[in-house]
């Protein structure tokens, strides 16, 4: 581990609170004052999260370390690090909120409680992708959950109620499998060279462990439930199959801006979870469930993509494709017999999807945004010929939409390659199952260019106004790195190649150790 003198991850985490404070001594006709605040305070994170990248050394572990005691009777440390997994998530983060934070101007109904919730969320999402004390990690973890319940209970649809509890029952739910899994993990740690207790949440101490062998990690059965315990919570967050049916009703009535949140980030957080705490410190569990995450992943693919097909809302079509997009990533990183490249090359683009699919689904709903805000409907049979009238607007969405099927030279293509590669290594009849994904998204996206934005003109919306400058401002940046990535895939290859490969022998590693004392 490598330290760094600026406590850079401290900051990015906790400026957004000072805003916050800002915010409270606002008067809520202060709008103008109330949206100022809400970016500078959102922009700072950002800016430091170029100085991280910039910064950071692709083969040196966890970087820009802080570690102080905490609650030293418990042995709970404040303990924060990044590595190549976590800084291209707190890099997509910033950038997410950032322009989250702007796409929100348009929010004029108790303004000033509104951004203070977001950048309370940003502080849980931050601490998340940071935190490598268990303990630090289940706090940003549940710190995340009120802002979001708010923010669609208030701010949301018709129906925000609904889909605010269901929201909030489902992650809680999930929440309580994971702090039993950490209390056993908790009461399991041992001292590798002495085997006494030594009672810690240390992530990385506890990784540590899983490759020597000890307390836990000697006991085949426990594993086995403590990763299960585990899965169920992240699964939610992704959300899994059949843990799905929070994510259509959350994002069908959550304000525009929460909705990219919730795509870009909070689903990416039940794919993190399993790589940064359950590959690691439970490899052998990961191993045996490994054709169960394959299968998973291939229904959630098929599946989404044949609901997707089904919609006639806009924005329950981009829902249900996150669904299938992140049936790809389990895909990817269920690779495990054949140790060595493929394994490599399969949960590299479990990684190129949770960014890809961030870029690119968080602009697809900041554009089906767009045209709600003007047309004040989703229903894709309501359009027709939009292109004549707003051919901007329509360039953007088709842009986004091919690139969302896989289009050869933008991200999609890279991140559902490298899982298919790494896939058919070892999932062959899966694997093709899997491809079958990428005809229907094609399905589900040309059907629905066809008729929004080609055909004959519904005179209806002769009024219909192009997509402003501000709107545009929001999705440039994600259309740059959407293109980036697909054309030249080592901008983020070269951050995250070293990490996997660590990652790999880990697992390698502590599965053999659980193999050898089983017999």
């Amino acid at each position: 581990m490598e330290s760094f003198s600026f406590p850079i991850l401290t900051l990015m985490i906790f400026i957004p609170i000072i805003g916050m404070l800002i915010l409270a001594f606002l008067k809520q006709s202060q709008l103008l004052a109330i949206r100022t605040v809400s970016t500078v305070f959102s922009g700072i994170p950002l800016v430091l999260a170029v100085i991280l990248l910039a910064n950071y050394d692709p083969g040196g572990g966890f970087q820009f370390v802080e570690k102080v005691s905490w609650i030293p009777a418990l042995n709970i440390h404040y303990f924060l690090g990044a590595d190549g997994i976590s800084v291209p998530m707190l890099m997509l983060t910033a950038l997410l909120s950032f322009i989250s934070i702007i796409a929100s101007f348009g929010i004029t109904h108790r303004a000033k409680e509104y951004f203070v919730f977001f950048l309370l969320l940003e502080v849980g999402m931050m601490g998340v992708f940071a935190a490598l004390d268990f303990f630090l990690f289940y706090v940003f973890w549940e710190i995340m959950l009120v802002p979001m319940y708010f923010l669609i209970g208030i701010w949301g649809g018709p129906r925000k109620i609904y889909a605010a509890i269901k929201f909030f029952l489902y992650t809680l739910f999930g929440s309580i499998f994971m702090l039993v899994g950490i209390l056993i993990l908790y009461f399991s740690s041992v001292d590798p060279s002495t085997g006494a207790h030594i009672y810690t949440l240390d992530l990385t101490i506890l990784a540590q462990m899983a490759q020597n062998g000890n307390g836990l990690f000697l006991r085949e059965g426990l594993q086995l439930l403590v990763w299960m315990f585990f899965f169920i919570a992240f699964a939610i967050k992704v959300p899994v199959w059949p843990f799905h049916t929070w994510l259509p009703d959350a994002h069908v009535e959550a304000p525009t801006a929460v909705s990219v949140i919730l795509a870009g980030v909070l689903l990416k957080m039940g794919i993190y979870g399993l790589l940064r705490i359950s590959f690691p410190i439970l490899p052998y569990g990961t191993d045996y469930f490994s054709t169960f995450l394959a299968v998973l992943g291939v229904i959630g693919i098929i599946y989404g993509a044949l609901v997707s097909m089904a919609q006639k809302d806009l924005k329950k079509l981009v829902a249900y494709s996150s669904v299938s997009h992140m049936g790809y990533c389990l895909l990817g990183m269920s690779v495990f017999s054949h140790f060595g490249q493929e394994f490599i090359v399969g949960i590299s683009g479990a990684m190129f999807q949770m960014i890809s699919h961030g870029l690119i689904t968080g602009a697809l709903f900041l554009l089906v945004g767009v045209i709600y805000d003007r047309a004040h409907t989703r229903e894709i049979a309501a359009f027709g010929g939009l292109w004549t009238k707003v051919p901007v607007y329509g360039s953007l969405m088709t842009f986004f939409c091919m690139a969302s099927l896989g289009l050869p030279g933008l991200s999609g293509f890279i991140s559902e390659f490298l899982v298919f590669v790494g896939g058919f290594a070892k999932y062959k009849v899966l694997t093709g199952i899997a491809v079958l994904g990428v005809v229907l998204t094609a399905g589900y996206f040309l059907r629905m260019i066809q008729k929004v934005f080609l055909g004959q003109f519904n005179i209806k919306w002769s009024d219909l106004t192009e997509i402003n400058f501000r709107e545009i401002f929001t999705v440039t940046p994600l259309a740059i790195l959407t293109l980036l990535i697909g054309i030249y895939p080592k901008v983020l290859s070269y951050m995250i190649d070293d990490t996997l490969g660590d990652l790999s022998n880990s697992i390698i590693n502590g599965v053999n150790i659980v193999k050898g004392i089983l017999g």
